[in-house]
């Protein structure tokens, strides 16, 4: 059997870039062909549900990396919650490269999108919201107030990445990042 000549992280860095551009409606297989270095017929061969399994690949592959970096560091009781919340926020910033990148929740929802894969943009925000949960919890805030911070938390994010794209002004994703920092600041 030959090695693949395109790494499968190569593959679905490249996929996450054209979806969170192009949303799976107007992501053409060109595009994608071009952006992982694949011929159309070895995408299929990886992928012979084609584009919509690719999208789901893309959901896969962040829901991984978000894991491992984000609600892995929001749980982790050997740092204190402060850390916790830095170092998620930080691994948030990478995400969305300085608020540079859109969220596939987003580009991945318009109606095709939501007919498809709805049910994991609804589990992956009520992931976001449980682990932030979580850390609020861990902040000592009461039970309510930890999920209302942790619902806004996925509203602000979401809502500055679009911001930022539209004003073209990475600040306004830096300073939501710095205002759900302050929103857990003791009193």
């Amino acid at each position: 059997m030959r090695p693949q000549k395109v790494l499968d992280n190569e593959v679905f860095s490249a996929l996450t870039k054209v979806f969170r551009a192009k949303g799976f409606e107007g992501a053409s297989l060109k595009e994608i062909a071009d952006a992982t270095g694949l011929k159309k017929a070895s995408l299929y061969h990886r992928f012979p549900d084609g584009k919509k399994q690719m999208a789901e690949a893309v959901f896969s592959y962040l829901d991984e990396w978000v894991q491992q970096n984000i609600f892995q560091t929001l749980k982790n009781t050997n740092l204190s919650p402060t850390e916790r919340l830095d170092k998620s926020l930080f691994y948030i910033n990478e995400l969305y490269n300085n608020g540079a990148e859109s969220c596939v929740f987003r580009t991945l929802s318009m109606k095709a999108g939501m007919e498809l894969f709805g049910d994991l943009i609804t589990n992956g925000m009520k992931q976001w919201i449980h682990h932030f949960e979580i850390l609020g919890l861990a902040f000592g805030k009461p039970e309510l107030e930890a999920k209302q911070n942790a619902i806004q938390n996925l509203i602000d994010i979401q809502g500055s990445l679009i911001v930022s794209e539209g004003l073209k002004d990475l600040d306004v994703f830096k300073n939501t990042l710095q205002q759900i920092k302050n929103r857990y600041k003791i009193e």
